[in-house]
């Protein structure tokens, strides 16, 4: 009961002060806000913290405090017991992801995202409104450039485009963070949030485009291009640094454009990392007091980098791997046994013999319930990257030397679900394409160990759909071999559905196909080069104190060297017309900012090391043989089918009659049509009146290779 108590606080706390960073947004544009907020800067100047750390206060540090109070509250939600008869617990997921707009264009969007885009759109209205207005009212010559009334309007129509530009740089960072994810409050995670990152990064370059495009017409028609565009001002925007921020940021955008991305991985990843370069001179362009609106994402990403990187240290090692016939393969990887992790998790990757900057994400194939030392992921090698992994297996198990190598690699993560309500329904179909199949292995893992226990509601009934291109593919099944032979009891009931698009074969059944196990190659690796296993990160309660102790060092530190760089602002209540640079007050914030993060990483190097020591060393597997499959009449119900894609609708309604329960979770994974297609059924399903059939919960899953 009390438990429950602290957990209704905490969640009204948080949804208090995000109303109120919310509400802060929408009065920001008003002219009420600008004087009264020019009011308490000027009073702020006469303190210690100065107008600055009125800013910070105000501006950045409620959505820091948010992500804090977040992370207690899902440390203390993770602790509490969990009903197997919750039936709200069951439904909710499908509640906020049901599809509402299938489109090929725009993909599968639920209600609760529309309504999220159109407020988005809405407040975005908004601040474009209220500036302008006030403009227009206030329209001044500028002297310098000798505007006529057209121009003059248009050139401050350009200024507030540049101004929601700002309004999506404030979130662009917040769908991307891991360890310090906001979005997990939603129960959104990191893998499924980056097309908002995507598409909030577009929105941000249009109005920027459109903000540094007009300006330059501006300048232009008033034939002060030449004088304007390389100004470095020693006060006021910078129109200089604006130019470089908008090209490189245009550079970062181009690269993520599909027909590169996907062909070029490497130029995409590089390319990326310029987003210091855009930051930084988006704040001399616009100045340290429109930074800190911006700041509560940036600081908490660079928080979120630095805690990463250092838990991906030391590096662990490949025990073995199992090597399938399409060019896909399964490694086995060391952890501790006291990291457990739900469920679709995703770890990342990095093997420096490849690359000493590239991370690849992975779902984890594994259940942390079945297995205490190891945890395991599966590759599909079509990528350079990837394809270089397999290389190394391969050379290793070619190989005729007495003595294995060993291959180092680091790990970060497993970041994942902070629960399993999404699996909490009476049926649930789960249907998979191609390396798809990958976040399934997983949940079926995890779901066949739980049978005994009764603290969580599990499907009592399932099915698996996977559609492969070739049969021997199906081989990605093999860790799961044993479930599909022993699956059938009283709790719990498996049908594997398995449909081959590009072979035509007669009379092939799935246990003919997984009996062959000279298919599969398996090979081990030393561990010489290293002692360690994987630990995980830290908990949400040492991050959540990392992060506040992040905040207050950076205040000490800014609040410091602005008295000791600038300490004319001390001395007055009006500011001083010295001689200091605007961008200076930049650096500082930037200085501070690296402190706040040097800080951050020596207390939490400290917490790693002291947490390495008490932990056990790495552990190899002990080495199996292979999975001998039996001819049995549970393998013989499943189903294989060539030379055709499966017929999505015939299937579905078959299902009321196969499955169990009012409402059955469908969860997709897999290539972009047929997530749209099943959301298409799951979504016409919905709109029906079928009030004695089963609703389709439609959950779709990113799986990471």
């Amino acid at each position: 009961m009390a438990k429950s108590f602290l957990l209704a606080i905490l969640k009204a706390l948080m949804i208090l002060i995000f109303a109120g960073w919310i509400a802060l947004w929408l009065l920001k544009p008003t002219d009420l806000w600008t004087r009264k907020w020019k009011g308490a800067e000027e009073s702020a100047r006469t303190t210690v913290f100065g107008y600055y750390g009125l800013d910070f206060a105000v501006y950045t540090f409620p959505l820091i405090a948010v992500a804090i109070i977040g992370l207690v509250y899902l440390d203390l939600k993770g602790r509490e017991p969990s009903s197997r008869n919750d039936r709200r617990a069951k439904i909710s997921p499908g509640a906020f992801s049901n599809p509402l707009v299938v489109s090929s264009f725009i993909g599968v969007l639920s209600a609760v995202e529309i309504l999220a885009v159109f407020l988005f759109i809405v407040f975005l209205a908004w601040t474009f409104y209220c500036h302008i207005s006030n403009d227009f009212k206030k329209l001044m010559p500028i002297k310098a450039l000798k505007l006529e009334i057209w121009q003059l309007k248009y050139f401050r129509v350009a200024v507030r485009f540049g101004l929601l530009s700002e309004a999506c740089l404030a979130l662009l960072l917040l769908p991307i963070l891991r360890g310090l994810a906001v979005f997990r409050l939603f129960g959104i995670q990191f893998e499924a949030s980056v097309r908002y990152h995507i598409w909030i990064g577009t929105a941000m370059l249009t109005f920027a485009t459109l903000h540094g495009a007009s300006t330059l017409f501006i300048w232009g028609v008033g034939h002060h291009i030449q004088d304007e565009i390389w100004k470095w001002q020693k006060t006021g925007r910078i129109y200089l640094a604006g130019e470089i921020g908008l090209v490189t940021g245009l550079v970062i955008w181009i690269t993520t454009l599909p027909q590169i991305r996907r062909k070029y991985f490497e130029i995409f990843y590089y390319t990326h990392h310029l987003y210091v370069v855009f930051l930084l001179f988006y704040l001399f362009h616009a100045g340290d007091r429109h930074f800190y609106m911006v700041f509560p994402g940036i600081f908490l990403f660079g928080l979120d980098k630095i805690l990463r990187l250092l838990q991906s240290k030391p590096e662990t090692c490949i025990l073995s791997a199992r090597i399938f016939p399409s060019k896909a393969m399964e490694l086995i990887l060391p952890k501790d046994t006291s990291l457990k992790y739900n469920p679709t998790s995703v770890i990342f990757i990095k093997v420096p013999s490849i690359s000493k900057l590239q991370w690849h994400s992975f779902s984890i194939t594994s259940s942390s319930s079945v297995d205490d030392n190891t945890m395991s992921v599966m590759v599909k090698c079509d990528g350079s990257w990837t394809s270089s992994l397999y290389d190394l297996v391969q050379a290793e198990l070619d190989s005729k030397a007495d003595a294995t190598k060993c291959i180092p690699l680091a790990i970060e993560g497993p970041y994942g679900p902070d629960s399993m309500n999404f699996l909490r329904y009476d049926s649930v179909v789960l249907v998979a394409g191609g390396i798809g199949i990958t976040p399934f292995l997983s949940i079926l893992q995890e779901i066949a160990s739980a049978q005994s226990s009764s603290r969580y509601r599990f499907p009592t009934r399932m099915q698996l759909i996977f559609v492969i291109k070739k049969s021997r593919d199906i081989y990605l099944l093999n860790s799961i071999s044993s479930l599909l032979q022993n699956q059938s009891t009283e709790r719990w009931h498996l049908k594997v559905k398995v449909y081959v698009t590009q072979e035509v074969q007669d009379g092939l059944t799935l246990r003919e196909v997984l009996a062959d196990s000279s298919q599969v190659q398996t090979v081990h690796f030393s561990t010489k080069c290293s002692n360690y296993a994987t630990y995980g990160l830290e908990s949400s309660l040492c991050i959540a104190a990392l992060a506040g102790f992040a905040s207050i060092v950076f205040l000490v530190f800014l609040i410091c060297f602005n008295l000791i760089f600038i300490p004319s602002q001390k001395k007055t209540s009006k500011p001083s017309k010295d001689n200091t640079p605007s961008w200076v007050a930049d650096l500082l914030l930037i200085s501070s900012f690296i402190m706040a993060l040097i800080c951050s990483a020596v207390v939490a190097i400290i917490l790693r090391w002291r947490r390495l020591k008490s932990e056990s060393p790495l552990v190899p597997p002990k080495q199996g043989k292979a999975m001998d499959i039996e001819t049995s009449s549970a393998l013989e119900e499943h189903e294989i089918h060539f030379g055709g894609r499966p017929d999505f609708q015939d299937l579905f309604a078959k299902f009321p009659n196969e499955m169990a329960g009012s409402e059955i979770g469908v969860m997709v994974c897999g290539p972009e049509a047929m997530k749209e297609s099943v959301a298409l059924i799951c979504k016409q399903n919905s709109q029906g009146v079928q009030k004695k059939k089963p609703h389709f919960r439609f959950h779709s899953l990113n799986f990471a290779l």
